[in-house]
């Protein structure tokens, strides 16, 4: 066996408590191993002296794949246009050409990530009937694990279970569906509120506790029964939660509603900048950041976590299995609009947006995100993210990193932005800093343990070796910006800051153990309602070989 040294590094890894110590790693077969105890076997030494080490980073909610993303790219051909790339890699093998655009290719998604450090990515918002699509696009992209969360919060079929108060029902429905797609997670979008948007183009679900036409369930029994029934499930990451009424001044009381709805179990809420204003009747004047109750309440439970879904200043893409949501914001910016009805199962809409600095309300949100890090006592429940492409592109992170390290930049940057910034959100008075060690955590260690995944965020014995490496740099935006070295499954990528090979990551998914008696059933009703066989749904066992 050939045996890969690291040595001289300076390692943060939160997952086993080392921060900023001096250690060696061993990598063979695409694990992290101890010292070999045969001297004789042969090895190659990496000295990474004066450098940092850290587990490759983990994007927990993104948006990559699938048929929303395609559509983004069709509807901005003149970013394709003018920011097509290709390039070679150290041995003159061709890397496939793409766009840098704020939805890049296929392709130069997997390099960008690469580029930042990225091994692992998860799209947050696929429909179950466009998983095949989804599959066939992972296996284009580069370098990177990737998965996907399966949009049920508007499902037919689980609505009715919860209607029905058929709890094993449920559960086996969430089994079936994400083995026969393989899907990682479910993904609740706006409950019952865009199946309402799919039946009056002016429907949508403000209240919790509102009645969903025709099925007899409120968002706040879709939230609870999905929420259970995942957690009954034992699911690694047991359900992904996009709030209702997201983006509308008032919001924060709903998302505070819908942690509560959530209380004892475990859950995650996405994008929880776009659900923390304060303000009321849809006045965008009167918003106001309402971070800190809601900070608050995560900082007093444990089994809550969050990710930002940051706002970065900016041009870029809104994209979202929240239907209604598309089309408030295509009626507020003007821009170029797209929605779909994915039939028994979701919506979505796409539009351009640009975030602008003198812009109040963008300014608001671009400091609400960064309250959200910066309120949340524990860094092991808040993760980075912009929502890529919806927030602005993932490779505004390490920009972000260096907003959380170093204040005076912060400061320095607030004091650019509209002015009543200042008066609505309480960032002026954080001062807290991130070190090192909390940047590993909301970045790797943190999302990799939200997300089940136990091989990855760490670098002890038996976990992946995917490993970033960085060059210190006072400017902390350089640095992340830049890795060193990416090493990916022990293969090394990224070396002297170029990326000069690429591999086929794998595609995680859900192994689900639930009652398959009841599989006829659900075929059966499947059958009835849609309009392809359940045959024909999904991925079949071997069609995909990344999938694992």
């Amino acid at each position: 066996m050939k045996y890969l040294k690291l040595t001289g590094g300076r390692l943060y890894d939160p997952a086993n408590h080392i921060d900023g110590e001096i250690r060696e790693l061993w990598i063979c077969n695409g694990k992290i191993v101890g010292a070999p105890t045969d001297t004789t076997t042969g090895f190659q030494t990496i000295d990474l002296s004066g450098r940092v080490v850290m587990p490759g980073a983990v994007d927990m909610h993104c948006h990559i794949a699938g048929p929303k993303v395609n559509v983004a790219r069709k509807m901005q051909p003149e970013q394709t246009r003018s920011a097509a790339v290709a390039s070679y890699d150290k041995d003159h093998q061709f890397f496939y050409s793409g766009s840098l655009a704020n939805v890049p290719s296929i392709y130069t998604t997997g390099y960008r990530y690469t580029g930042l450090g990225y091994t692992t990515c998860f799209d947050a918002a696929i429909s179950p009937l466009a998983a095949r699509h989804v599959h066939q696009e992972f296996n284009d992209i580069p370098n990177v694990d990737t998965g996907f969360f399966a949009l049920v919060g508007n499902n037919h079929f689980a609505m009715q279970c919860i209607a029905n108060g058929d709890d094993a029902g449920l559960e086996a429905f969430l089994g079936w569906l994400l083995n026969r797609i393989g899907g990682y997670a479910p993904k609740i979008v706006n409950p019952g509120g865009v199946e309402l948007w799919k039946q009056s183009v002016e429907g949508n679900a403000r209240d919790l506790d509102q009645v969903i036409d025709g099925f007899h369930v409120t968002p706040r029994k879709i939230l609870q029964g999905i929420t259970a029934a995942a957690n009954r499930l034992g699911l690694p990451h047991p359900v992904h939660i996009h709030a209702n009424n997201l983006g509308l001044p008032g919001n924060w009381t709903t998302t505070l509603e819908t942690m509560k709805s959530v209380a004892g179990m475990k859950a995650h809420l996405t994008h929880i900048q776009f659900h923390s204003y304060g303000g009321g009747d849809a006045d965008t004047n009167s918003i106001v950041s309402q971070v800190q109750p809601l900070a608050d309440y995560v900082n007093q439970h444990s089994e809550l976590t969050v990710d930002v879904g940051q706002v970065m200043f900016g041009r870029t893409t809104s994209m979202t299995g929240d239907g209604p949501l598309g089309h408030f914001l295509q009626k507020i910016h003007g821009e170029k609009w797209y929605s779909a009805d994915t039939e028994l199962e979701s919506g979505c809409g796409v539009s351009p947006i640009e975030y602008r600095d003198k812009n109040f309300v963008h300014a608001l949100q671009w400091a609400i995100g960064l309250e959200w890090y910066l309120l949340v006592t524990n860094p092991w429940q808040v993760v980075m993210s912009t929502d890529h492409p919806n927030g602005g592109s993932f490779l505004a992170y390490p920009q972000i990193v260096r907003l959380l390290m170093d204040r005076s930049f912060r400061a320095e940057i607030l004091s650019t932005v509209n002015p009543q910034v200042l008066a609505r959100t309480t960032l002026a008075e954080l001062n807290r800093e991130y070190s090192l060690f909390e940047i590993a955590i909301i970045t790797r260690s943190g999302p990799a343990r939200i997300l089940g995944l136990k091989h990855k965020g760490q670098l002890g014995i038996g976990a992946d070796a995917d490993i970033t490496v960085y060059t210190p740099d006072k400017n902390y935006e350089t640095m992340f910006a830049l890795p060193y070295m990416v090493i990916k499954g022990g293969e090394i990528l990224v070396e002297d800051s170029e990326i000069r090979r690429t591999i086929s990551g794998k595609t995680i998914s859900a192994s689900v153990i639930y009652d398959r008696e009841r599989d006829r059933t659900i075929e059966k009703w499947f059958d009835q309602h849609y309009s392809i066989k359940a045959s024909n749904y999904g991925v079949q066992p071997g069609e995909f070989p990344r999938i694992s």
